[in-house]
């Protein structure tokens, strides 16, 4: 029986499996966002690696720093 290709697997390198720490990380780290930031895009826009980066890029009025600091509230 084939497995069902819209499930999230954490070994599968076209998705980003919000149920594992480790893909949590290497993404948030890949992608260089917080792990809120990744979250939010994921709910957004599905779980792709390829449509999360497109969707960051979109988000980021400057630079992603800039933007933690306006979600921490710490903006200056």
């Amino acid at each position: 029986m084939p497995n069902d290709p819209s499930a999230p697997n954490s070994s599968d390198p076209e998705r980003i499996d919000l149920r594992s720490e480790g893909s949590i990380a290497e993404w948030t780290r890949k992608l260089d966002v917080t792990e809120a930031q990744l979250t939010e895009a994921i709910a957004s826009v599905g779980d792709r690696p390829t449509d999360v980066e497109l969707h960051l890029k979109g988000s980021r009025s400057t630079t992603n720093e800039e933007q933690v600091e306006k979600a921490s509230g710490t903006i200056r």
